[in-house]
């Protein structure tokens, strides 16, 4: 905790809130291609091969994106349309 004197030469720093939609720049989809297309398993309690894909976005931000669904044609140099939003059970999609 701070002394009065030390609140007043200083003053309080600001928190800086992180940018959730780096990738996006705050599109609501964005355009890319597909180097990459793989399985994942989810975290602890679920059970699966999560399809995903490694995309290359318009603006050279590489992320990974779910393909949602069964069953998928999805594959190398592929174009998609990536929209925003995450995958609860897979850490990093």
């Amino acid at each position: 905790m701070p002394t009065f004197n030390q609140l007043i030469r200083h003053g309080r720093e600001e928190k800086r809130r992180t940018d959730r939609t780096r990738a996006s720049d705050q599109c609501p989809q964005k355009q890319g291609v597909c180097p990459r297309v793989l399985t994942r398993t989810p975290k602890k309690p679920n059970s699966a091969l999560r399809k995903i894909a490694k995309v290359r976005l318009s603006n050279r931000h590489d992320i990974f994106a779910t393909i949602p669904g069964e069953g998928h044609n999805s594959q190398e140099h592929s174009i998609v349309l990536v929209r925003g939003g995450r995958v609860k059970d897979s850490p990093g999609v």
